[in-house]
């Protein structure tokens, strides 16, 4: 049978979505006070999440559930690189160590694909619908506030076009509302949503508070 798998996961998950949209790193994203320093940190923590995210999808390429994660054009992890690359320098990785959310997002990840790969579908569902909807609108603002031109920086939210972002967004829900679940399969990925938005809670604090220090390439980064 078909599942309601999109309407349950939005349902379950809308008071932590507004939590995080509310919170003090997001609002300063959103209002477009965000420095360069400070969100290098953020996209170098979020390029952990996501390596760690793909590359368990990646190898799980029998797993039913997962299929409609792996859809060609929304993988991030390469577009975090080049953004990373332009904003701070080829030295990203030494000079903007993980904060302790990110690691412990990681570890999550890799915990579940040892022990129940399908519930990475519910961390695909909160990063890509996020970078799909809400990332369209912050591509703009982190344009504007970062005084960005055409030479890059924000691959991270591109898809080829607004109307590629929203036919992906589209498809994703189709996808999840065709998978073959029962009630309790539904009722894990929502679980494992209502998880992943939690992780989010302390990462947005702490890349809110990280201290930041004189990096490579004569950019800004984290102190150690």
């Amino acid at each position: 049978m078909h599942s309601v798998l999109s309407l349950a996961l939005r349902d379950a998950t809308l008071e932590l979505h507004r939590q995080l949209e509310h919170s003090a790193f997001m609002q300063t994203l959103l209002r477009g006070q965000m420095d360069r320093a400070r969100y290098c940190v953020q996209l170098r923590n979020l390029h952990a999440i996501y390596a760690a995210l793909e590359g368990a999808l990646q190898r799980q390429v029998t797993h039913p559930w997962l299929e409609v994660a792996r859809s060609a054009g929304l993988a991030r992890t390469s577009a975090l690189a080049r953004d990373l690359a332009t904003l701070h320098g080829e030295r990203w990785r030494s000079d903007l160590p993980l904060q302790p959310g990110a690691s412990n997002y990681v570890r999550r990840l890799q915990d579940l694909e040892q022990a129940t790969p399908g519930r990475l579908l519910a961390h695909a569902y909160v990063r890509y619908l996020g970078d799909l909807g809400g990332g369209q609108i912050l591509r703009r603002i982190v344009r504007a506030s970062l005084g960005l031109d055409g030479t890059g920086g924000t691959d991270f939210y591109s898809f080829g076009s607004p109307e590629r972002a929203g036919a992906l967004a589209r498809d994703f829900r189709h996808g999840l509302d065709s998978l073959d679940l029962d009630a309790l399969g539904v009722e894990a990925i929502v679980h494992e949503a209502i998880d992943a938005f939690a992780l989010h809670l302390p990462l947005f604090e702490q890349l809110m508070a990280a201290p930041l220090a004189s990096g490579g390439d004569g950019m800004p980064a984290i102190a150690a």
